[in-house]
């Protein structure tokens, strides 16, 4: 006997999973240690329904992108269910991959989708501490040690290594696509993996998405005119009273960002 017809006054509940902000292993951003609880509690009580991504983000770490998304297939698979990706304004670089764990992608016509691609980089300062009359000293053990120091002068050898990086992070990043786009993507890919962005009615004629659709609709469209949603998402902590704090090690970590990391955006 089914749960309708056990409790007929019931509501039918279809879960989404709220997946919003830059993805970042540090503490307070989207990454798996932020998501893993969402996604277990999502998938252990679906009665069978299928799971919503609600998916609001720039990209950020190909590595939570990656453990986040590979984390959504494993429950889906386990648990038998369909997934649906909802792109609220932006599902761009590790956002488009989060969605792409969904066996389909719904966007706004305006939404910014795609951006599939690999960015690096930072500022160099190498004459800035003579000018300052400030002497510099660092030890190494390792050649490599102090690669893309920025105040050091570039080398076209660091240069060569951190492109390489960024050539075989673009490659997982294309194969993910195929793997889970496959033949819908309809346009030639040199035109999609180039690491643009586009207009959500871009990403559908390209095949990057399936369909136009807000989370309220497919709840409809999924669940019935009775269904509703049931957000799961992170629970508001303490760290909103830090904000000052929060803004100055935002700064910081930008900075540490630019300069030392490589990212989905």
């Amino acid at each position: 006997m089914s749960e309708t017809s056990l409790l007929p006054w019931r509501r039918p509940r279809l879960n989404v999973i709220v997946l919003h902000g830059m993805i970042a292993a540090r503490a307070g951003m989207l990454n798996a240690d932020s998501a893993r609880p969402l996604i277990e509690k999502a998938f252990a009580s679906t009665h069978r329904r299928p799971v919503i991504l609600d998916i609001e983000s720039p990209g950020g770490s190909p590595v939570q992108s990656d453990l986040i998304a590979t984390m959504i297939r494993t429950h889906a698979d386990r648990a038998g269910v369909r997934v649906h990706a909802v792109i609220r304004e932006v599902g761009a670089s590790g956002g488009y991959w989060l969605a792409c764990a969904a066996d389909e992608i719904h966007a706004n016509p305006m939404s910014i989708v795609g951006s599939i691609g690999v960015i690096g980089g930072g500022f160099g300062f190498p004459h800035l501490l003579d000018r300052l009359g400030i002497e510099r000293r660092i030890y190494t053990a390792g050649t490599n040690k102090a690669r893309l120091d920025p105040f050091s002068p570039e080398k076209p050898e660091d240069v060569a290594f951190t492109k390489d990086l960024m050539e075989r992070l673009h490659v997982r990043f294309k194969d993910w696509v195929r793997t889970r786009r496959g033949s819908r993507l309809k346009v030639p890919e040199e035109s999609l993996f180039d690491g643009g962005y586009m207009l959500g009615e871009q990403a559908l004629a390209s095949g990057l998405i399936d369909g136009f659709a807000t989370v309220d609709d497919l709840v409809y469209q999924l669940g019935g005119d009775r269904a509703r949603p049931r957000r799961i998402a992170p629970k508001r902590s303490r760290l909103a009273l830090r904000l000052p704090r929060l803004a100055v090690d935002t700064v910081l970590d930008a900075l540490e960002d630019r300069a030392s990391r490589i990212t989905l955006r």
